[in-house]
Formats: structure tokens, sequence, C-alpha cells
């Protein structure tokens, strides 16, 4: 039989921690502006890396050791020793950032178990947040080789989606490891001649080599094949076509192992004769519709990643909120119609952007996945009632703004409450002061801040649109109240954001 005291014994060390008495080590964060005061014994018996860091710094003339991290924050690294000390990690109304940043934080001060539970709570909490900030996380993931869960989160979406990676500006600043972890793909859904070409770009971005090919020497592809090493064993020369082989793969021959390169061309004559060199299988073809370059479709990392998101969401009921006869009704108001559509001729889908219960009720969240998107549908369930109330903006949601917020003027726009339970009629109001339809909050201000639609707002000062009665409606821009109660503010329990397409 086993007793176990493990609460009593996490605050008894986080007093330690709290006591300043009896330290041994300060830590200098955020530039040396902050420090922090700790004791060896339990610093280099929680964490390898301080270990290391302790045996070989010098104690000063007070016998402290003293280290110094300028790169991390003073909020993180004190995160950092309350879990070391006490084993409790604090994360209410933290930002999924912050999360993400701490994340890489306990895995650069080898903390393995904080490591891995930041990464799985990432993966499974804030999912959404990883596709709007896919470029980011893909580009700082692979720095690190401890991030398998979230490699092959990531990767997932790359073998469907390679213009995601393989098209951007920062494409050869690719982390040799996360380029391999692609080659390495059966089915990454590019034509292999595209893969190779993509492999030679960044070789060449590797290292400085003559622009001009017909300058090349002997020690230039010595280079290459050496920069290409781990590269090079995972591309599929024996699905290329004679065409590709001469076109593509000749001019590079050198970089190739000989015996590779003889099998290649006697596999192209004689394609049923044995090689010596491995055969790797073709990459299949998924079934599905691949979106357009990011530079043709002028489309931001974030919006394509957000409709993979839309597209995961289509074997789930389309709204937790509203249902066809609503999207008849809405439907109707964008077209002016006087008469609602019947349920067989809707003339809009409506893809579901965000969901509270799903993404999160952050203000910032909003900003992140909605930036960029035009012809939006707002949709928030008010707490305590039934009531269903909402807007319509023919205008693309902006988070750029750096310092001010931003009106944007629209005929077009609407705000509305929905006929539902104890609410006896919907309500439709159209805008009346076109130049305050809808607002485009700041940057500063995207932490408090969501949706403005002049007369409809969403707001929490506790970054939280769930907590406290500050969403709010009134009638001034638009034609009339969409809510018959006498106080303007109300909270919430969950809210929705559709992008309206034409069928």
């Amino acid at each position: 039989m086993s007793l176990n005291f493990f609460v009593k014994l996490s605050q008894n060390f986080i007093e330690i921690l709290n006591d300043r008495d009896d330290y041994n080590v300060i830590i200098e964060v955020e530039n040396k502006e902050k420090s922090f005061k700790a004791h060896s014994n339990i610093l280099k018996f929680r964490s390898s890396y301080f270990r290391r860091e302790l045996e070989n710094i010098q104690p000063n003339e007070n016998n402290i050791k003293i280290i110094i991290k300028p790169s991390i924050s003073a909020q993180i690294f004190n995160i950092i020793l309350q879990y070391i000390y006490g084993g409790i990690v604090d994360l209410e109304n933290c930002e999924t950032r912050f999360i993400y940043d701490l994340m890489l934080a306990s895995d650069e001060f080898e903390l393995e178990e904080l490591t891995n539970k930041l990464e799985n709570l990432l993966i499974e909490t804030k999912a959404s947040w990883l596709r709007t900030h896919f470029s980011f996380v893909y580009h700082s993931i692979f720095s690190s080789n401890n991030f398998k869960k979230l490699e092959n989160f990531c990767n997932d979406i790359v073998v469907k989606y390679p213009n995601l990676i393989f098209d951007t500006d920062d494409f050869t600043s690719l982390e040799e490891s996360a380029l391999v972890s692609l080659l390495k793909r059966n089915d990454l859904q590019m034509k292999e001649v595209k893969v190779w070409d993509y492999v030679i770009k960044w070789g060449i971005a590797q290292t400085s080599l003559p622009t001009n090919f017909d300058d090349w020497t002997n020690e230039n592809f010595i280079t290459l094949k050496a920069i290409l090493q781990k590269s090079l064993p995972n591309i599929r020369y024996f699905h290329l076509s004679s065409i590709e082989v001469v076109d593509k793969i000749e001019p590079f021959k050198k970089i190739l192992d000989k015996q590779l390169w003889e099998d290649i061309n006697q596999h192209l004559l004689i394609p049923d004769q044995p090689v010596k060199s491995v055969i790797l299988p073709a990459r299949t073809v998924l079934v599905t519709e691949l979106p357009p370059r990011a530079e043709e479709s002028n489309v931001s990392f974030s919006t394509i990643i957000s409709k993979e998101h839309v597209a995961k969401e289509s074997k789930e009921p389309f709204s937790t909120i509203i249902s066809e006869e609503h999207v008849a009704k809405i439907s109707s108001w964008i077209d002016r119609k006087t008469t609602a559509y019947s349920l067989t001729n809707i003339p809009y889908k409506f893809e579901l952007i965000l969901r509270g219960t799903r993404d999160g009720f952050a203000p910032q969240t909003f900003w992140n996945i909605c930036h960029g998107y035009d012809c939006t549908v707002v949709l928030v369930k008010v707490a305590g009632t039934d009531e269903i109330i909402g807007g319509y903006n023919p205008l693309a949601w902006d988070n750029s703004n750096i310092n001010d917020n931003e009106w944007m003027e629209t005929k077009d726009s609407f705000i509305f409450s929905l006929k539902n339970g104890n609410i006896p009629n919907s309500i439709l109001s159209r805008v009346k002061i076109p130049q305050y339809a809808i607002l485009n909050i700041s940057k500063d201000n995207q932490k408090y801040h969501g949706p403005h639609f002049g007369d409809f707002w969403m707001k929490s000062p506790k970054s939280n649109f769930t907590l406290g009665n500050s969403c709010g409606s009134y009638g001034y821009d638009y034609e009339r109240p969409i809510r018959s109660s006498s106080s303007p503010y109300f909270s919430i329990i969950n809210y929705e954001v559709f992008k309206i397409v034409k069928k």
C-alpha cells in the first residue's frame, strides 16, 4: 500500500522557490531586465539542461552561479520554474501563442514531460490556431527534433497541399529535416519531376554556387551532392519518364552515385530487368481537389488552411446554432428578397470558418482565422435566452490595421435576430449609415474586440466572449434594434462564422 501526498509536497517546494534565503543560482532573462533566484540542487535534478549549465559555470564572489537567457520572457520562465519546483502549470486565460512559446522553451530546457503535454494540448485543443499560423509553426518545429506529433500534424496537411511550403518565398530556408520528412512521404501530392526541381533549388540555395550552370566545376557538383545526401535517396527516380530524365536529371547526373545513374538508364530501356539500386514505390494520388498555387490565387496561408478546416467539418452538422430554414431566410436577406427561399432553391452554401466551442472564444482567434474572408455571416447564441442574433459582412475582415480601428463603408451589410424558441419574429436591420457599417479592429485591440457591425459587436475584457456581459447591440447606425431587452449588453454560449458561397 502506498500513500501519496503530492499536493502538500508541491506546495512546500513552491514555498522554497518563493523563499529569498539559501538560493545559489540567479537566472537572468529578457535581456537581463528580469532575474529569478533558484537552487542548483533542484534545477539539476529536474533538468539535464540546467545540470550541464551549472557544471560549466563558475560561481561569483558570493558563491552564486548566474545563468543568462536573454531571449526567454519573464512570464514564460516564471511558469517554467513553477513547473520545476511544484509540478504546476497554470494556463488559465493564456493565449495559444503563449502556450506554443512555452512549449518551445520547455523543450530548450529539456523538460520532456512538460513539452510532450503542451504538444498534445496544442494538437488536441488548438488545431485551428496551428492551421492559421501554419507557416510559422512549420518552420519552427523542425529546428528541434522533439516535436514528432506536430511534425506529423503539419506534414499531413503539406502532403495534400504542398504549395503551402514548396511555393513560398522562404522555402529554401526550410530545415533539412523538414524537407527530408516530406520527401519520405509516399502520399506527397506532387509530380516527381517537380519534387526533383524543388530539391535542387533547395540544395543550391544552401551554398554559393555559380549562378550560370555552364560555369559549374566538378567541385561544385560534389558540394551539391554533399548538401543533398539525405534528400537524394528519397527521389522516385524509376517513376520518371525518359523526357524528364533527359531534361531534369541528366544535367545533374554528377550528384548521383554512378550505379544509380546506370540503373536509371537501364530501367528506361529495359523496364522488366532487375537493377541494383533500390526502387522506391510511386507516390500515391489522393482523391482530393488541390487548392490553387498561392501566388495564382492570391490567398493567404491562413485562408487555405482554414478551407482545409472547412473540408474536415463537412462530415459534421453544418451548424450547432441555425437550421436550413435559417439559411434560407438569411440567403433571402442577402439577395434582398421579400420572401424567404424554399429549402430546395437556396442559392448559397454556408461554409463554416470558425466555431467558438471548437476553436475557442478569444477575440484574437476571430481575427486570426477570419482575416481575408469576405461575404461572411456571424451568428451568436445568447446566454440565458433562445435568441440567435448575427450580422452579414459583404466586405473582407482585415486584421492588419496597426494603429487605429478602421470603419468600412458598405450599403449591403445587415444585422438580425432569428425566430427561435420564445423569440416571436425574425428581425432584419439593414445598415442606415453606410460609412459606419463594419469596423476592422486595430492589432492592439484585437485581444479584446471581435467582429463589430456598428450596432452589434462582440467584446470581452477577459479575452473570452462567454465571460461577462460585454457583447452588445443597440440601434443607431442600422435601421432598428434587433433585441427587445432593456440592456444592450449580453453574454454568449457559442458563436459561428460562415463564408457565404454561391452554389
